[in-house]
């Protein structure tokens, strides 16, 4: 999966406990029927035997419909059930060990928080980075100062690496982080808690296409 193009337009970050009751694995269906174009598995709690017993099931959905598994954090449940890569924060596994480990078999993704963080994951090879908090979040206490709109235009700048927005995004502040350099969002409550995660992809899957075809009509150079 590493070489080919992974389209990270609606990318959904896992979180049981604002699931209500439903499973991972329902929350996961009603997204990708309503257009999220991957998924990140992320689980802080369960067994590493019920980790990758959900995982290898979310895998096979997944797969048959052509869309990417990225597993949070675990290198060893990503190589275990064959996902399509391993996405790592600043205090997880150093990305250079994770790639010896995984070598080009599967994507490795970085959160980074700053301007260099950023630049430092993708010297050190990283295919793609989750940008962020964008905006305050509920969903991680412990997240950094958010980066605002300016932080992420200045990371979009700065590496030529895809780009995933995270942190308090939802339907109505989608479009000004694509605009400012975003290749897609990254969601968490928006769709997991949700009352309808199909609807609710949907929609914000329009917002993002919408925000592109905006940018399509600005002048060359706007955003710069």
């Amino acid at each position: 999966m590493k070489h080919h193009p992974i389209d990270y337009s609606l990318y959904l970050v896992t979180d049981r406990r604002l699931a209500k009751g439903r499973t991972t694995l329902d929350i996961i269906r009603a997204a990708v029927q309503g257009g999220v174009t991957c998924v990140q598995l992320r689980e802080k709690t369960c067994s590493t035997r019920e980790f990758i017993t959900e995982a290898l099931t979310i895998r096979e959905f997944l797969q048959a419909r052509g869309i990417p598994l990225i597993i949070n954090d675990r290198v060893d449940v990503a190589q275990a059930v064959g996902a399509d890569g391993v996405h790592l924060g600043q205090s997880d596994m150093p990305l250079g060990l994770a790639r010896a480990l995984v070598d080009d078999s599967m994507l490795i993704g970085i959160s980074v928080e700053s301007l260099e963080e950023a630049a430092q994951a993708e010297a050190e090879g990283a295919d793609y980075l989750g940008v962020g908090p964008i905006y305050p979040t509920p969903t991680k206490t412990d997240a950094a100062t958010p980066l605002g709109l300016q932080g992420l235009r200045a990371i979009r700048h700065t590496v030529s690496l895809p780009l995933v927005g995270i942190g308090g995004l939802n339907l109505q502040n989608t479009a000004p982080v694509i605009q400012h350099g975003a290749d897609g969002i990254a969601v968490v409550s928006a769709i997991v808690a949700a009352a309808d995660p199909e609807q609710a992809a949907q929609e914000l899957r329009r917002e993002i296409i919408r925000a592109r075809a905006g940018m399509d009509l600005l002048p060359t150079g706007f955003f710069s």
